[in-house]
């Protein structure tokens, strides 16, 4: 053999020597690797520093983030949460789920909200929802569906032992979409909250697919800078189109675990006082006052007894009696609004209705003509004047909830007038969370 021939031997023993090496180390670390470390490696360079990166351009409307998105939500499961379905002890409860345990301002220790939230199910975005707009001054009233699990009522049960400003319903309802036990379920709250030594300002209601855009110390100021001391309840005198709803007899039916509405033939009589019905919102923010005068006025006893058989009665209850006017020896219901229309920025929905002119289309998809969001809706969201966002589910778009969290969170943060405390944060700060829009 030639010296040329044996060097040219020895470099390809050399090559398949080191070839041998790297596929051993290779298929070694590989089989050893976390899967679900090999998929973050693998998927790093598309979503980038993830979420926040990735929000921060959804926020801002950047076509490409929706599709990149939408692969990296799927790809990145959110955490579950620990202390759930399994009880904590309470310090690990506060700490884990990142609650808020002082008041963040002087205005806002003065100022307190009270809420009232019914939910049924996702036990997940109930807690993400009670989190977002809990703080210590407030108080929080829940109702919790008599249908659910005792799974399900057991662990709302569970969060709820650990605060002595948050209780459950003591009468709770087997509540029918569009039926009174909605209704119902909301008046059950008001008269526990009434009973509170805690001093509330104003009422909330939520449901357990709400969210909130802005913060508590927001919400306080929005408040008092056009609705001191007076109701929002957005509505209008009731439409042709709507008046089926109080004109014939409805009822419930609840059983097997199904429940709806239906329709009778029975024609009802007129409102109690000759009222003039209203149609609106079935949310509201209402005075303490207003709450108390609901319970113990006559008309609004009478009123309330009247719409028992109507059909979504929230949708004309509230409003109404809030459009009272001042008539013989009866005065205006307290912080009435007689005169108002479809004021007050309580709800930002996507009504399928109104695409084209409130909206350009619900790009998650719809539920009874409301937008569940998805990613291309996080942009219109931020940028709503609306206090609240319905609907959500983070089991279908998980990084609509995971942006809005941290925004959110963000935000209150930043507003803060009092040291942060580490557990209060959800992520660390870097370049992109500060980058969220807030």
């Amino acid at each position: 053999m030639n010296p040329l021939d044996a060097t040219k031997s020895g470099f390809l023993v050399c090559i398949a020597v080191c070839t041998f090496i790297y596929t051993f180390i290779y298929l070694k670390d590989t089989l050893l690797e976390d899967p679900n470390e090999q998929k973050f490696s693998e998927n790093t360079a598309e979503c980038g520093f993830y979420p926040d990166e990735l929000c921060s351009a959804l926020f801002m409307g950047k076509t490409a983030a929706f599709k990149i998105g939408n692969v990296c939500q799927n790809t990145y499961r959110p955490e579950t949460f620990s202390c759930i379905q399994t009880p904590c002890n309470c310090s690990t409860v506060l700490k884990t789920l990142h609650f808020i345990t002082r008041p963040l301002s002087a205005e806002e220790g003065s100022f307190s909200l009270a809420y009232i939230i019914t939910i049924h199910k996702e036990l997940e975005m109930f807690v993400k929802l009670l989190r977002a707009i809990y703080m210590p001054q407030n108080i929080y009233c829940i109702h919790v569906d008599e249908k659910s699990s005792e799974d399900y009522k057991a662990a709302v049960q569970n969060i709820v032992n650990c605060f002595e400003n948050i209780f459950i319903s003591s009468k709770r309802e087997n509540v029918v979409y569009a039926g009174f036990s909605r209704l119902q379920a909301d008046i059950n709250c008001m008269r526990d909250l009434v009973q509170s030594k805690i001093q509330w300002n104003y009422v909330i209601n939520l449901c357990g697919q709400d969210y909130p855009i802005k913060t508590n110390k927001d919400i306080i100021k929005y408040i008092k800078s056009k609705w001191n001391g007076k109701n929002m309840t957005p509505g209008v005198v009731q439409p042709l189109h709507m008046k089926h709803r109080t004109q014939f007899s409805y009822r419930e039916y609840v059983r097997s675990g199904m429940s709806y509405v239906y329709p009778t033939k029975n024609i009802k009589s007129k409102p109690p006082y000759n009222l003039t019905i209203y149609f609106g919102s079935a949310y509201y923010i209402l005075t303490k006052e207003f709450v108390e005068f609901t319970l113990t006025d006559a008309r609004a006893k009478d009123l309330l007894e009247w719409s028992r058989d109507t059909y979504s009665p929230d949708e004309h209850y509230w409003v109404t009696l809030n459009r009272l006017n001042e008539c013989c020896v009866f005065k205006d219901a307290p912080g009435a609004t007689p005169n108002a229309d479809w004021e007050g920025n309580i709800r930002a929905i996507k009504w399928k209705d109104q695409e084209g002119t409130a909206h350009k289309g619900c790009k998650g998809h719809y539920i009874r003509d409301i937008c569940v969001y998805g990613l291309g809706d996080l942009q219109w969201i931020i940028e709503s004047p609306h206090l609240f966002a319905n609907k959500f589910e983070p089991a279908t778009y998980p990084l609509v909830m995971d942006c809005l969290e941290r925004r959110h969170r963000l935000k209150v943060l930043h507003q803060a007038e009092v040291p942060i405390e580490d557990h209060w944060r959800f992520q660390e700060d870097s370049y992109f969370n500060m980058k969220l829009n807030v």
